[in-house]
């Protein structure tokens, strides 16, 4: 009786980690997003790496909300302007990244841009 009683609370406890695990990656986004860029081309960007590194949701998401096709819609909307997000988020970020030594992301758009 003991061994099950002890097997029933290991299971609940492995069953409350792995659900609270789920939702934690749930309120996450997505791990890595195709944007559109534009004539230059579809970006590929690793949300879960940039989450990782930047640790503050905030850097970013304070241009733009957390939802799908949040920057398109403002583009759309005039709200934000072409290429905003990329030369006052991305490659001023990398750039500085690469300046303090650090390991940095692409500082030229055809790194990131590929066309099909």
């Amino acid at each position: 009786m003991k061994k099950i009683v002890l097997f029933l609370i290991g299971l609940t406890m492995f069953c409350t980690f792995a659900v609270a695990g789920t939702v934690a990656d749930q309120t996450k986004g997505a791990k890595e997003l195709k944007l559109n860029g534009g004539s230059k081309g579809e970006v590929s960007f690793t949300h879960f790496k940039h989450q990782e590194r930047l640790g503050d949701c905030n850097i970013c998401h304070s241009f733009f909300p957390k939802s799908p096709g949040a920057v398109e819609a403002l583009k759309q909307k005039g709200d934000l302007k072409k290429k905003h997000i990329m030369n006052k988020l991305c490659i001023k970020c990398h750039k500085a990244e690469k300046k303090a030594g650090k390991s940095y992301g692409p500082v030229t758009c055809s790194k990131c841009h590929i066309r099909k």
